[in-house]
């Protein structure tokens, strides 16, 4: 599979319809990341499935950084895999449904997890998570056929930022109708899993429909197993060539584990070590969503015009800054007390700092997507993107793994500091990418 003179064509731009569609599949699982994992119930299961057990939480989170990081190593083991049958046989939209109907079933069938049925909500949240973080995949194999190299920056910043709207509206109802996640509230709030899994079902139909599938199948005969096996030694022997993609993949194993403590974290750690009160938590349901979105679409049109590497590395510059000012938010309020006689208390500065994390997590995610879909062949973008899958996920299994279980060791507050460590290392790694010269591969490249 030599490559040859860069003279493909790049892709034409997709019509307005189906970038729209495409884009409402971030708009639709938003609701499972946010409601489900970032926010409600990851709070819930800490602190009413699993308890506080004389503690501190640290048992319950280190529960939950399991469910997350098992169902993340699946992933791991299978993205590359599906991604190849997906580009071989052409069924990128059959495996994305398969992802999203299982999705949706398991997140529904997370109301009958109640006080105490622990292992039932481990279970649930390892199938859902498995199957959104598939979705995610296959959904993004589909942005290189989109437009043109040069526009991937904006139209993968406007997926995110659609998003963020979606997370909004997901979480606006949740706060209005089902309300806190605590035990005296739990018969309520227990319909938050039938409710992300309703939204995500019925936002996502304009995907099916309009999202076209590009792919031409290769001959048929030939056993998944077969297809997979053959397709993956095959990629591993020719990242050698793709050389920017694989060290872009490495510097992204470093920057997601700390992305993916801060989704799994973050407002346990509102909740934990912030202790907000609930009118506070919901101000930041808003400020991270909109200034997220905010940050997926500025940093994308940046993105076209600076270039996806330099991009991102901002972004690893902003989510350092915000880390460092998470931690930092008890001492800092203490020490602004003391110095202007202010009174203000650590959940108001929080939200503050709530807005610096929303631009680092929009910005951070649109530009990693579209850094692989530049490097990525249209032929091979499946699989490619069942390594940026792959990438992913194991970042989620070594930064939760990690996270889960430093805290139980030194406190949730101190163990946050590993994000630091990693996105200072995932920039570093990143200086040896030539987005130049990735772009010239995957446009040279043409299959045997």
């Amino acid at each position: 599979m030599p490559p040859t003179t860069p003279t493909m064509a790049a892709s034409p731009y997709a019509s307005r319809r189906e970038i729209f569609g495409w884009a409402m599949f971030d708009f639709a699982n938003q609701a499972y990341t946010l409601l489900i994992i970032t926010v409600v119930f990851g709070e819930l299961f800490t602190t009413v499935i699993v308890g506080e057990r004389n503690d501190g939480y640290r048992l319950a989170n280190f529960l939950w950084s399991l469910a997350l990081a098992i169902s993340y190593l699946l992933v791991v083991i299978s993205a590359p895999l599906c991604g190849a049958i997906m580009d071989y046989r052409a069924e990128k939209k059959r495996f994305l449904l398969f992802s999203y109907m299982v999705t949706v079933a398991t997140t529904a069938m997370l109301y009958f997890v109640e006080p105490g049925y622990v292992v039932l909500g481990l279970v649930l949240i390892v199938f859902s998570n498995y199957a959104y973080s598939m979705g995610e995949s296959f959904i993004a194999a589909f942005l290189p056929e989109l437009g043109p190299p040069d526009a991937l920056g904006k139209i993968s910043g406007f997926g995110w930022a659609l998003g963020y709207i979606g997370g909004l509206l997901a979480a606006g109802f949740t706060l209005i109708v089902l309300g806190e996640a605590t035990a005296d509230n739990f018969e309520r709030i227990r319909w938050v899993g039938p409710f992300a899994a309703g939204f995500f079902l019925v936002a996502a139909i304009p995907t099916f429909l309009w999202l076209k599938e590009r792919g031409v199948p290769k001959p048929h005969g030939v056993s998944y197993r077969q297809i997979a096996q053959q397709r993956i030694l095959g990629t591993f022997h020719e990242l050698r060539y793709f050389k920017d993609l694989s060290v872009f993949l490495v510097s992204l194993l470093f920057s997601m584990a700390g992305v993916y403590i801060i989704i799994a974290f973050a407002f346990i750690y509102g909740a934990q070590v912030i202790g907000w009160d609930e009118s506070v938590r919901n101000i930041m349901f808003i400020i991270v969503q909109v200034t997220a979105a905010a940050g997926a679409i500025g940093f994308g049109f940046l993105q076209d015009k600076l270039g996806a590497k330099h991009t991102y590395q901002m972004t690893l510059a902003l989510w350092v800054a915000a880390i460092v000012a998470i931690w930092a938010t008890p001492a800092l309020t203490e020490w602004l007390n003391q110095q202007f006689g202010w009174q203000w208390q650590a959940q108001h500065l929080f939200l503050v700092v709530g807005c610096l994390a929303g631009l680092s997590l929009g910005s951070s995610q649109s530009a990693s997507r579209a850094l692989v879909g530049v490097f990525s062949p249209l032929e091979k973008s499946a699989e490619f993107f069942g390594f940026w899958g792959l990438a992913n996920k194991l970042a989620g299994v070594l930064g939760i793994v990690m996270l889960g279980v430093l805290q139980t060791l030194i406190g949730l507050q101190a163990s946050i500091l590993l994000c630091v460590g990693l996105f200072i290392a995932a920039m570093l790694i990143c200086v040896g990418v030539n987005e130049r010269r990735g772009r010239e591969a995957a446009v040279a490249w043409k299959s045997s």
